[in-house]
């Protein structure tokens, strides 16, 4: 796992966004990029650190909950498509209980 920004820092990994009635994702979100495709399966490996950078993130930041950890594809429809179809949202969220 390589982290490029910091959790506490401002990155650009949204663009134009928006999450709950709320614009520019990039001004309060955290961003965690997985590589991948949108149609292809990711490795347990993937799910193993985004669960661990997940569990650290949600122990500092007790407003992220697990309703509001969301995809690209739910920020900015329409733009942005990841993490896609390949994605298995319900063992994330299964493991991350």
């Amino acid at each position: 796992m390589t982290q490029y920004v910091p959790f506490d820092k401002r990155a650009w990994h949204a663009g134009a966004s928006e999450f709950d009635n709320c614009p520019n994702c990039n001004d309060y979100s955290i961003g965690i990029e997985l590589e991948g495709v949108d149609d292809a399966p990711y490795e347990l490996i993937q799910y193993s650190r985004l669960l661990e950078a997940t569990n650290v993130i949600m122990s500092v930041w007790t407003e992220v909950t697990r309703e509001r950890i969301v995809g690209h594809c739910d920020i900015a429809p329409g733009r942005k498509t990841d993490p896609g179809p390949g994605f298995d949202w319900d063992y994330f969220y299964k493991c991350l209980d």
